[in-house]
């Protein structure tokens, strides 16, 4: 009997072994007991400025969309015929529910036929009501029914900013139509204006808006516009170093666009009377004079426009104001002695684009105006009386 139970014993301690070493076998081969496979993919992580980006981008094109639905009735692009049979185009926009368009001199100067064309397709003939040399504006009148004339809305161009985001629609190169965008590069920028002085030179034409906003031929006379749909800006001119095959300047992303607040002061005298006269001072200025050329003249400080000519009889001259008379090797049109401007009416300047944007839109013929000047190291208060541009 004992036999037996040892024997059983054995028997049991074996079959254990047995099981044991199975069950590590098993646990040793990977195909013995499958494993389930777990896939695990990363996600990226949401950036949420690039969120605010895309939500930006998509308010931004609405916005521009609606814009252009917005002001696109009351845009035109114009078709001059001039003297001698030729042909050109510009833009312009309407200006009031009488039917005034405004646009350029330069766009309409020597025409003998004018003819508008509305975004509609509605044509008309337009009539010459009166032009403005000096900052380039002309207004024309159209005979057209009330419901083709969408007066756009002007902006206070005082209120612009650089860097603030601006669009160009207008007629460039016959694309009726065209929108553009870019910002406002600067401010108060000066160039040479239609109109010829007696001494042979040009008056100038101050503060105009750079924009980079792309404004080629046949822009010109087109608004410019805020993101509000305000007319800040009438285009006026490119500065350019390349041309087309057929001659024309090509945009170069500096372009120009006259301030739409000295267009609020002419264009209601030119529809009044058929033109608008500038103040007057009767002076030139030396602009962005060197350090050695400060230095040289003897001025007590950097910023101001300091006068170079004075026109005999002017205003300028008449109270007192002086130029430079004494040569200091610098060239004939740079003498020392001459007053430095530095404030009009209290309101401080920096140089002669500041002069001259402070006078065209704040001042006209007959009014005071209050300069400080520094001559000889001391600071002077002279009171002139503004005459119009002869």
């Amino acid at each position: 009997m004992r036999k037996n139970i040892r024997l059983l014993v054995v028997l049991l301690t074996l079959l254990m072994a047995s099981l044991a070493c199975r069950t590590l076998q098993g646990m040793a081969n990977p195909q013995a007991i499958p494993t389930p496979v777990v896939s695990v993919v990363a996600t990226p992580p949401v950036n949420p400025l690039t969120q605010v980006e895309t939500a930006s981008g998509l308010a931004e094109q609405e916005l521009l969309v609606a814009l252009y639905e917005r002001v696109i009735p009351g845009i035109v692009s114009i078709q001059v015929t001039t003297d001698g049979g030729g042909q050109s185009q510009g833009s312009g926009f309407v200006y009031d529910k009488q039917g005034h368009i405004i646009t350029n001199e330069h766009v309409v100067d020597g025409q003998t036929r004018m003819e508008v064309t509305f975004h509609s397709g509605f044509k008309a003939y337009a009539r010459l009501v009166g032009v403005d040399k000096d900052s380039d504006i002309a207004v024309l009148k159209v005979d057209a029914p009330e419901s083709e004339l969408f007066p756009l809305t002007l902006g206070d161009s005082y209120q612009v900013k650089v860097g603030q985001k601006v669009v160009a629609i207008g007629n460039p190169f016959g694309l009726s139509g065209t929108m553009t965008t870019g910002i406002v590069s600067a401010l108060g920028r000066t160039l040479p204006s239609n109109r010829q002085s007696a001494g042979g030179g040009f008056f100038s034409a101050g503060d105009l808006i750079q924009t980079d906003a792309a404004i080629n031929p046949g822009n010109s006379g087109g608004p410019l516009f805020n993101m509000n749909a305000e007319v800040i800006g009438i285009n006026r001119a490119i500065r350019t170093v390349s041309s087309t095959a057929m001659g024309e300047p090509v945009n170069s992303g500096i372009g120009f666009a006259i301030a739409i607040n000295i267009a609020k002061r002419v264009v209601p005298e030119i529809i009044r009377t058929g033109k608008y006269d500038y103040p007057y001072m009767g002076i030139s200025s030396a602009d962005d004079l060197s350090l050695e050329a400060i230095e040289a003249l003897g001025l007590p400080q950097y910023t101001g426009a300091y006068v170079t000519t004075v026109v005999p009889g002017g205003p300028a001259d008449k109270a007192g104001i002086r130029a430079g008379t004494r040569d200091i090797g610098l060239g004939p049109n740079l003498r020392a002695g001459g007053d430095l401007i530095v404030a009009m009416d209290g309101v401080p300047i920096k140089n002669f684009d500041e002069l001259l944007r402070y006078l065209i839109n704040n001042k006209s013929p007959g009014d005071q105006l209050v300069l400080t000047v520094i001559r000889d190291g001391q600071k002077l208060d002279i009171t002139l009386t503004l005459d119009k541009r002869p």
